[in-house]
């Protein structure tokens, strides 16, 4: 129940962000009309119509967007025809004379407002299906979670109380303005033009969403002030009591001679079955039963994750220090991206980390759903007896987590290992602790599905070629410079010479690439603030700031040596098809 509450008012949050601005004409268009005929009709239609659309992207992958994309276009030409009906009432009489005429074959009867209602319905549908594309981060977190717990009844339901949080304050919202309007046609007796306005209003609307223009005007806006709510409503109403799992005691409890070796750790669940991986790497499939007597550490995780890689290290280090103390560590490797599902690419990265510990490939997301898990990197700590005694989400506080480890150990055996204090890892490059007291900069997707501050004037043309360029940059902007093709998950360049550049403001940049679908290595140059790098330079490439994209994976590609301040990045590709994923600082 919680996540549907979770959802609902997640869409409650749309009306504040400014990807819902397309469609307030739309929706405002029905001010003043009776609510049960007019406004409730598009509403319902709207969140069927989004709930449907969503659940086939969740479902069905490329093909589904590929749907949409044609649902978006219908929806444009429906709203365009809705627009005239606004300007000119001849026109609209003759529009709604099919609806009557069926109103009448349906239902015997042929009162304005039976049209009425299946014209609200149908501009709700409409709506609905353009709005899917571009409901905010907050459907993106939704849809993340239905696909991960795969596609059923349960998805749609939460994805439809997503839509009517949505509904909900677009209701409220249409409510207030009815009676706005309704002074200003008492006072003012402008009800015609008022109407003709709103006409051109949805026009204008329907020719900048045509045209790409809405993609790009939005993307200039900051989407950081409702992300951020959406966010901390989400942790709250999830309940993470991860700070308070930390909060415990340990110390031996002392009763005459004999010491008492159990930990204070509270009990949070049981390790549940590891079974569902697609293959395992350095080991063969472990199971609970064959567990029980040791202390577990899994370690959600996926490689191109820069959270995931600085914590690496510390695992890798607990992984060797207690191996003979009876520590068993499994790395589950739950992907991301697609590139993240190929085993062979998840081979490539566990040698490149040097893990030498067991992983659990889980790419149809099993071993994920059955500890309910939401994040990267994920920490559950086991005991002996394969209950889950605590949990940590996200980098960092590594130094807590290894005295859970010494704890539950303790608590194993009986008595007092010699621990040799906390591990120290030699982490280099991007595996580095990130500078958090100068990161001014978040993480940025390239692909549309969840691209933001994306500012090139010619706006996002999905799965299609473009010519793109790039203005001045405000921080935290970014945009492309090329003949790109911008897919749900990456930009790939069509044309060699193409360009990437981002205003950022972080000691570290980072960017996920990848060589494309032919694999031939990629050559680039950075420059920082239009020249080259030198001791600025990330470990992925040279002091001139030349660098080959030959694998796919994430690639250090600043590390400012002295004072962290704002500075403008920029990538050029000598070659064509490159692929660019994601931005991550540090």
């Amino acid at each position: 129940m919680i996540l549907f509450t979770i959802a609902y008012l997640a869409g409650v949050l749309t009306i504040v962000s400014p990807c819902i601005l397309p469609v307030l004409p739309f929706v405002f268009s029905r001010a003043g009309q009776p609510f049960a005929s007019s406004i409730l009709p598009m509403l319902i239609g709207k969140t069927v119509t989004f709930a449907g659309v969503a659940t086939l992207a969740a479902i069905g992958g490329d093909w589904a967007v590929q749907a949409n994309e044609a649902g978006r276009y219908a929806a444009i030409a429906v709203l365009a025809v809705f627009g005239v009906m606004l300007l000119s009432p001849r026109i609209a009489a003759v529009v709604a004379r099919p609806a009557i005429a069926l109103g009448n074959r349906l239902s015997q009867r042929s009162t304005a407002p039976q049209a009425s209602v299946g014209a609200s319905l149908l501009l709700g549908l409409a709506t609905g299906l353009l709005w899917a594309p571009c409901a905010g981060p907050v459907l993106g977190l939704v849809l993340t979670g239905a696909a991960l717990h795969g596609a059923n009844i349960g998805t749609t339901l939460l994805l439809t109380a997503y839509a009517a949080g949505a509904a909900t304050s677009l209701a409220l919202a249409v409510l207030a303005g009815g009676r706005v309007f309704k002074v200003m046609k008492r006072s003012l007796g402008f009800g015609e033009r008022l109407r003709q306005g709103l006409g051109i209003a949805v026009l204008a609307g329907v020719g900048a969403i045509a045209l790409g223009i809405d993609t790009g005007l939005l993307a200039r806006l900051s989407y950081a002030g409702t992300t951020n709510l959406e966010q901390s409503l989400l942790m709250r109403l999830r309940g993470d009591t991860s700070e308070a799992a930390a909060s415990h005691g340990g110390a031996p409890a002392v009763d005459g001679q004999q010491q008492d070796y159990r930990s204070n750790l509270p009990v949070e669940g049981i390790l549940p079955p590891l079974d569902g991986a697609v293959e395992w790497l350095n080991s063969r499939p472990l199971t609970v039963e064959e567990l029980r007597g040791k202390v577990v550490l899994v370690d959600f995780w996926t490689f191109s994750c820069i959270n995931c890689i600085r914590t690496i290290p510390y695992v890798r280090a607990w992984a060797e220090k207690y191996r003979d103390q009876g520590l068993v560590v499994i790395g589950v490797h739950a992907p991301e991206f697609a590139f993240e599902k190929r085993i062979d690419n998840v081979k490539q990265a566990a040698s490149d980390f040097k893990i030498g510990y067991p992983i659990a490939v889980d790419n149809d997301f099993a071993i994920w759903r059955a500890f309910g898990n939401s994040y990267w990197p994920a920490q559950y700590f086991i005991d002996a007896e394969g209950r889950i005694r605590h949990h940590h989400f996200g980098e960092g506080d590594h130094e807590q987590s290894e005295r859970v480890i010494q704890e539950l150990l303790t608590e194993a055996a009986g008595r007092r290992g010699d621990d040799g204090g906390l591990v120290k890892p030699d982490a280099k490059g991007a595996e580095f602790a990130p500078d958090f007291a100068n990161l001014q900069s978040g993480e940025d997707y390239v692909g549309y599905m969840r691209a933001a501050n994306f500012v090139s004037p010619e706006g996002v043309a999905a799965d299609e070629a473009r010519d793109y360029t790039v203005g001045a940059l405000r921080l935290n902007q970014w945009g492309l410079a090329g003949n790109w093709t911008m897919g749900p998950e990456q930009a790939t360049l069509n044309r060699a010479g193409g360009s990437i550049t981002y205003r950022f403001s972080a000691r570290d940049l980072h960017l996920v690439l990848g060589p494309g679908t032919g694999s031939r290595k990629v050559r680039f140059q950075v420059k920082v603030d239009g020249v080259a790098p030198g001791p600025d330079h990330g470990s992925d490439i040279d002091a001139a700031g030349n660098g080959t994209v030959s694998e796919t994976r994430l690639y250090q590609l600043v590390r400012q040596s002295g004072e962290v301040r704002e500075r403008t990045f920029e990538i050029r590709f000598h070659d064509p098809g490159v692929e660019a994923f994601v931005f991550t600082f540090g």
